[in-house]
């Protein structure tokens, strides 16, 4: 829906040209964002709208240098409503979109009730992890693990135990050469400054109410040790983003706050 409010709300030139952001919502959701389009103009909103398009832009501007080092496999990690496989300009990248197959049902249905086609680049990876491997899984769907590929990682990580994100990153490093991943990430509470600690608490307490809690931070040194098996490492936060994606704007678009961050790392 951030997306979408991205395409229909903020001036041209987008942060992310996303065609198929406002299609897959269909009429129920779309005149959710609609209804709330004075609270999407709020600073706290404007904010998090900036980040959810930073880090779909910043990851499609790294699968396209993936690309160009001749990655031809592309994994969504937690894929979601992600748009990217429905416009992929690239003909010889296969992309697989990992999720859990009651999400996956659900965006099928979506696409179906809004006539946007699945292409054949495309294939569904299910995958319930209390009874399945990612690994396993994907190599079931035709997932190649000799062959470089570059995976996507986004609005998951805090979501995790920390078991779990070794073991998923820990797969992605045993990946051929020039294989990449790009992750957005969270600071702890503690490293945040007093106000921003409050906007922490606030959102904490509502993804727990509807039964996805946080579970996990990191700090950018923490980070750095997490991806010690990994080269050509980039970390960036709030003020770097601001500078490749929301300088010159003729509207208030940009990112608040120093809590989300995105990293990339290189095998």
């Amino acid at each position: 829906m951030r997306r979408a409010a991205h395409q229909i709300y903020d001036a041209r030139p987008l942060v992310l040209e996303d065609p198929i952001a406002v299609p897959i919502l269909g009429r129920e959701y779309r005149a959710e964002v609609e209804r709330t389009a004075t609270k999407l103009h709020k600073p706290h909103s404007l904010g998090l709208r900036a980040f959810i398009v930073a880090r779909s832009r910043y990851a499609e501007d790294k699968l396209a240098h993936a690309v160009s080092r001749g990655v031809t496999q592309y994994v969504l990690l937690g894929a979601g409503l992600d748009t990217f496989a429905y416009r992929n300009p690239c003909r010889s990248l296969r992309v697989f979109e990992v999720d859990h197959p009651a999400t996956q049902q659900w965006k099928r249905e979506l696409l179906a009730a809004n006539s946007i086609p699945i292409p054949d680049s495309l294939t569904c990876v299910p995958v319930d992890f209390e009874h399945q491997t990612l690994a396993e899984q994907l190599k079931e769907a035709g997932f190649d693990h000799e062959v470089p590929a570059f995976f996507a990682w986004l609005g998951v990580v805090p979501y995790l135990t920390h078991g779990a994100f070794r073991s998923t990153l820990g797969f992605i490093a045993r990946m051929p050469a020039t294989s990449g991943v790009v992750m957005d990430y969270s600071l702890p509470r503690s490293a945040r400054p007093p106000l921003e600690q409050l906007a922490h608490d606030s959102l904490a307490s509502r993804v727990e109410l509807v039964g996805e809690p946080f579970h996990l931070f990191f700090t950018p040194e923490q980070m750095a040790c997490e991806l010690a098996s990994f080269q050509d490492i980039e970390d960036i936060g709030t003020e770097e983003l601001n500078a490749l994606y929301f300088t010159d704007r003729s509207d208030n678009l940009r990112m608040l706050g120093s809590g989300g961050r995105i990293v990339s790392a290189w095998m």
